[in-house]
């Protein structure tokens, strides 16, 4: 039988590391919507032209049109075994269409995983990340040990809000931080967003027993373990 699951959570609950977590334990791919639709920005097929459209008019792809783009994905053979679902659903009309297409294929979904993340912390999460140009990261507020130093910096006419400057210790390399990440608006609008379009999610989901929650507040090992038991 294929594994199906459901992957949510607020930015900073470590959906990305979780999600490469599953997909080499389980040898399922990482489907998200996001990459999904920027991927069709290379097709010429009409599925993608109308993809394009819809978002070159500025528009939000609609439940039916974003259903069909993860139906194509769902027939692709690395999917066979069953997929890591991020960003989708996003509505409960997406998750109705999901499970009654699984159904015609004798599958369903096995576990919505939510990783459970008070807001504060996610804040906190965000808004102290900074990164090498490799990609490798740390936190100011949780995982600063590797940093050889880290400190807000006032711009000197006061012009801009201080800015934050981080180094790595050893190397000695300035770190990086996401533009959206320095923005403690952007921060917060992401986090509405997620709380206002992810809690009527839950509340379908969790009508059919389907929410597992899993504690983000721990080590990315702790939350990989209790995955593991909840997949399992």
């Amino acid at each position: 039988m294929s594994l199906y699951i459901i992957l949510m959570g607020v930015q900073g609950a470590g959906k990305g590391e979780q999600a490469k977590f599953i997909r080499e334990r389980y040898g399922i791919p990482h489907v998200s919507t996001g990459d999904l639709f920027r991927a069709m920005k290379t097709r010429e097929d009409e599925l993608a032209k109308r993809v394009q459209q819809i978002m070159a008019s500025g528009n939000l792809v609609d439940d039916a049109t974003t259903n069909e783009v993860v139906k194509d994905r769902l027939s692709q053979p690395d999917a066979q075994g069953g997929v890591i679902f991020d960003g989708y659903p996003r509505t409960p009309n997406q998750a109705a269409w999901l499970e009654s297409y699984l159904a015609e294929r004798g599958e369903q979904i096995n576990a919505v995983i939510l990783l459970d993340l008070d807001l504060y912390t996610a804040f906190k999460r965000a808004f102290g990340r900074v990164s090498t140009a490799a990609g490798k990261t740390y936190n100011i507020y949780f995982n600063a040990d590797g940093l050889q130093e880290f400190k807000f910096e006032d711009h000197p006419e006061k012009q801009f809000p201080p800015r934050l400057v981080a180094v790595e210790q050893g190397t000695g390399e300035r770190l990086i931080r996401r533009a959206d990440d320095a923005n403690a608006d952007a921060i917060l609008k992401r986090i509405d967003t997620f709380v206002a379009t992810t809690q009527p999610l839950i509340d379908y989901f969790d009508a059919k027993n389907l929410v597992k929650r899993v504690n983000a507040d721990q080590s990315i090992e702790a939350v990989s373990t209790a995955i593991q038991q909840v997949i399992g």
